[in-house]
């Protein structure tokens, strides 16, 4: 029985030093031109907290602030299917297209990939004891989402995003 929590301290860091420098879990094996393309350079955005509550709602700000989940099912962007752009909630930037959208079935936005690669950020998050890749905005750093490598082709990618961190903006027809 004292075999089992030796065994965990020596393995556990060994799985922790190996998930921190594993370059994009997330698009491992993933072709980068299936991706999406790289935009032009984004100019960062940096505001205190006070300036960003100002211009968030209590969800918004505990969403991309925070690294807060919205409750599955209950933003209505997972229900959007006009055609337009999602935009970050918090400084405007583009991030998903409608035409890569598609239902997860998990409650939550998804998209196969970024409006631009270079739009999004990825970090390594352990907040579930696990490794997963974090998703946040490449102009002000907040928090979307994560991408998972079990999404539809082309890029077996599902970019997992909260509602509550991006705003619907209609295509003008």
């Amino acid at each position: 029985m004292r075999k089992l929590p030796i065994l965990l301290a020596v393995l556990l860091p060994i799985v922790l030093l190996y998930a921190a420098f594993a370059e994009r879990p997330a698009l491992a094996g993933a072709a980068t031109e299936t991706v999406a393309p790289k935009g032009p350079p984004v100019e960062k955005e940096v505001k205190t907290d006070e300036e960003w509550k100002k211009i968030l709602t209590d969800e918004q700000f505990y969403v991309l602030r925070r690294s807060g989940t919205e409750r599955a099912g209950s933003s209505p962007l997972d229900r959007e299917h006009r055609h337009g752009a999602f935009v970050c909630a918090a400084c405007g930037l583009e991030l998903f297209r409608s035409e890569d959208k598609f239902d997860s079935g998990t409650g939550w936005p998804s998209f196969t990939r970024p409006y631009f690669l270079n739009h999004v950020e990825e970090h390594v998050d352990y907040d579930l004891g696990m490794a997963r890749t974090e998703i946040r905005c490449a102009r002000c750093g907040g928090h979307l989402g994560h991408v998972f490598p079990d999404g539809p082709k082309p890029t077996g990618l599902r970019y997992c995003m909260n509602g509550d961190a991006m705003k619907f903006v209609p295509a003008k027809e």
